[in-house]
């Protein structure tokens, strides 16, 4: 035993940082540049989260991902952008027809002396050309054009502010500053796309002809996008509708699980799908349930449930464009567009009587945890939700309901006004509310 002692003493004294760290108490001290404690660590963390914020932004707002190969080269929406006169096809897209079918303009991007004629109406907004000009500027909200050296429009790329992003109107309607993650409800995505020369891609995809593909997206209308049709084919609800859901906002999504209508994933997944699958970018997907063949016989055949790209442009910009959307507040009711003593008498109605916090849990106004629920559960169909991997419907987040009351509620816009959902969940779970108590509920909704 003795001879065992002298060896481990032997062995401890043999390593001087060891035993001296071993008799003196201290801990071990690492190097700044391997690993940062207490304010220097909070500082890099505040510098950090700023450069990602700024980097997510950027992306959100004027990323591509390489999808103007499909845009531009393959539907080829850059020549009906200009039209014949300016080389490409039909009678072009003026600033009016642009503004008409609810693509934005952002104002901070227009140059002064631009803002001024504006003002004064000295600028054509009947000609194709000015188009072109703005997308020369950037300033058209979602859309970038790429222009060769001889100044010629050569294709068009179109980002995620497309779809949510609108604007303030401070100049005009359809142009002023810019609101990132609000829904774009006077946006027909079906009518853009019509304006392709050359949908035969599509065509291929989803094995009809073009005549029919361009009867699906025109039948979309403002404000509606349709997934799924990519996916499964179905371009219309078996009650002769369109199978396309509202475009829905994206800010106030910080602590919310699943996202998306029919919650396909969290936000980063459904980030990557839309960037591969709708936008077309260049990038990596992977989601095995797409794999089947009798849910989306489209994407299987297609194989988008694993989707390679080299060189994959779109996933390393993904950790900031999720940092960015999380970080976007849902905007607060303005002052006057509710009645606030009816509000309080109705946020009582919301937590209580109604139970509508039982689902819609304050304060993202969303399940904590899995926020999905079968549509016999909330009393709907089952169309869309049959559309998805888990066919249910997601608990909606409530905030800034006021933003996005165009083209009605639930994914598809069947109930016009909120009064209609407040009556669809009284008669559904037996509420007994009385018609006061219904008025008061819906100014509650209006004021989140």
């Amino acid at each position: 035993m003795e001879r065992m002692m002298k060896r481990y003493l032997k062995y401890i004294l043999a390593v001087p940082s060891l035993a001296a760290l071993a008799l003196s108490g201290q801990t071990i001290a690492v190097s700044d540049d391997v690993a940062l404690s207490g304010k220097k660590l909070d500082q890099q963390m505040d510098r950090r989260a700023q450069q990602t914020l700024a980097e997510g932004r950027e992306t959100f707002r004027f990323d591509t991902f390489g999808d103007e190969a499909f845009w531009g080269d393959t539907l080829k929406l850059h020549e009906a952008v200009k039209g014949a006169p300016l080389g490409g096809v039909g009678p072009g897209v003026s600033p009016k027809t642009a503004l008409a079918v609810g693509l934005k303009i952002d104002v901070d991007a227009l140059p002064g002396k631009l803002v001024d004629d504006l003002k004064g109406g000295r600028v054509n907004l009947d000609d194709p050309a000015v188009t072109v000009e703005l997308l020369r500027l950037n300033a058209v909200i979602g859309v970038t054009g790429f222009f060769d050296g001889g100044r010629d429009l050569r294709s068009v790329g179109i980002q995620c502010a497309l779809c949510h992003t609108a604007v303030d109107n401070s100049l005009a309607p359809g142009i002023g500053h810019r609101l990132d993650g609000w829904a774009n409800r006077d946006l027909n995505v079906g009518a853009i796309i019509n304006l392709s020369p050359d949908l035969s891609a599509v065509a291929a995809l989803l094995q009809v002809d073009e005549a029919t593909v361009r009867q699906v997206v025109t039948a979309w209308g403002p404000g509606k996008f349709d997934a799924a049709l990519f996916l499964d084919g179905k371009g219309f609800r078996p009650d002769g509708k369109t199978a396309a859901t509202l475009i829905p906002p994206v800010f106030g999504l910080a602590g919310v699980n699943l996202h998306t209508w029919t919650g396909w994933g969290s936000v980063p997944h459904w980030n990557a799908f839309v960037a591969n699958l709708e936008m077309h970018g260049k990038g990596t997907f992977y989601d095995p349930r797409l794999n089947d063949p009798v849910q989306f016989p489209v994407a299987a055949r297609a194989g988008f449930g694993d989707v390679r790209s080299n060189p994959d442009l779109i996933s390393p910009k993904l950790p900031a464009l999720h940092f960015y959307q999380l970080a976007i507040p849902a905007p607060a009711a303005p002052t006057g567009s509710f009645n606030a003593a009816a509000a309080a008498s109705g946020k009582q109605i919301f937590e209580n009587k109604a139970g509508c916090a039982s689902c819609h849990v304050p304060p993202t106004f969303t399940e904590p945890g899995w926020n999905m629920h079968t549509p016999a559960e909330i009393g709907i169909d089952d169309f869309q939700a049959n559309r998805a991997p888990d066919r249910r419907y997601r608990t909606a987040p409530l905030k800034g309901l006021w933003t996005h009351t165009t083209g009605g509620f639930y994914h598809d816009g069947r109930f016009a006004t909120l009064g209609a959902v407040v009556d669809h969940y009284n008669a559904h779970f037996g509420l007994g509310l009385t018609g006061q108590e219904k008025i008061e509920l819906v100014e509650y909704l209006k004021s989140l």
